[in-house]
């Protein structure tokens, strides 16, 4: 990694994972493989931001390290990439366990359980299709309909304050950085 660890990927520890490697990897990381509209890819970082948003919205009463384990819910692909979801299902349950280990050990490292309460995940994972909704309808070609089809129509109240934003790839990293500091201080 740039920060100078060590990353065995078949057997992560809480005390190879920093901070910053994962906001570098995740700014660099492209959603849709790239194929979306603007000047820049839109990144996993950003897509990360957005979701924790969402899921402010979603649980708002829900404690701070909720919300850090939303911000970090695709951390893994800092290393392992993003992929489309039926490029996972063809690799199979190898990529699954891979990235469990991963989600693991950056819960650890970040003070969050192993494994996260199945309530907790299903909210983060309400927030990060409500993501996908808008990231598929405006920047990635689809239309309300398709979307729809795809993730579920969203509540407009969860959807109503957020954008997609698209910026360059240090720019969104320092944001990252930045919002993940802000959440283990309120810790």
């Amino acid at each position: 990694m740039l920060s100078g660890r060590r990353l065995d990927l078949l057997d992560p520890t809480p005390l190879d994972i920093e901070i910053e490697d994962i906001a570098h990897g995740l700014a660099f990381v492209a959603r849709w493989n790239g194929q979306t509209k603007g000047d820049f890819a839109y990144s996993v970082a950003e897509h990360s931001l957005l979701v924790e948003e969402i899921f402010a919205r979603i649980a708002p009463s829900a404690p701070v390290k909720w919300r850090l384990a939303a911000l970090l819910h695709d951390a893994p692909e800092y290393v392992i990439g993003d992929m489309i979801s039926p490029v996972k299902a063809a690799v199979g349950a190898g990529y699954g366990d891979l990235d469990d280990r991963l989600a693991a050990a950056i819960h650890l490292r970040f003070g969050l359980p192993a494994m996260l309460p199945k309530t907790v995940k299903q909210q983060i994972k309400r927030a990060d299709k409500v993501s996908a909704w808008m990231e598929a309808v405006e920047i990635a070609g689809f239309t309300r309909t398709e979307a729809t089809k795809f993730f579920g129509r969203p509540d407009e109240a969860s959807v109503a304050a957020c954008q997609i934003r698209l910026r360059p790839p240090l720019e969104v990293r320092a944001a990252f950085t930045a919002r993940h500091a802000e959440l283990m201080e309120q810790m």
